[in-house]
């Protein structure tokens, strides 16, 4: 089961990874431009860079809890400006910005999961983490042994 946390991990950040480039786009700017982004020009290709940033971070595992905070400070500004569902008068548009915006808060969950837990098995925060575990383990091993030595019966006494 530990091989599925990978997989996971790739689905969760494909579309940061696949649309991410769109936003160096002129199109794309001027669309965020048309819905009242502020400063388009800097903050979409600023948000392409986190998009990138924190989907690689999560996609291999490595510091994946910074990378998880960097996709929520990108999912919550574009959810919010860009799938402003309420605020559209066609029933249409309505309805598939709405089902953007979920999807969106989908992800934001995911996200949050991420920060919370970090990358799981099979990501190189992980390998990292490996070695500090085994040696407080056998720390803690050193520890008990003299401790059960107390706690052994004396010869001649029942244990």
């Amino acid at each position: 089961m530990r091989s599925l946390v990978p997989v996971a991990r790739l689905l969760f950040v494909a579309l940061f990874l696949m649309s991410a480039p769109s936003h160096f786009k002129a199109q794309t700017i001027a669309y965020a431009a048309q819905q009242g982004v502020p400063f388009a020009s800097v903050l979409v290709p600023l948000s392409g860079l986190m998009a990138i940033a924190g989907g690689l971070s999560v996609l291999i595992g490595w510091h994946a809890r910074v990378g998880a905070w960097l996709l929520v400070a990108f999912l919550v500004p574009v959810t919010l400006m860009m799938h402003a569902f309420w605020a559209i008068p066609d029933p249409m548009t309505r309805l598939m910005q709405q089902a953007m915006f979920m999807k969106n808060l989908a992800m934001l969950g995911g996200a949050l999961l991420i920060a919370y837990f970090g990358a799981g098995p099979v990501s190189l925060d992980e390998r990292e983490r490996r070695p500090v575990q085994e040696a407080a383990r056998e720390s803690i091993r050193s520890c008990e042994a003299p401790l059960s030595l107390h706690l052994s019966p004396r010869p001649g006494e029942r244990g």
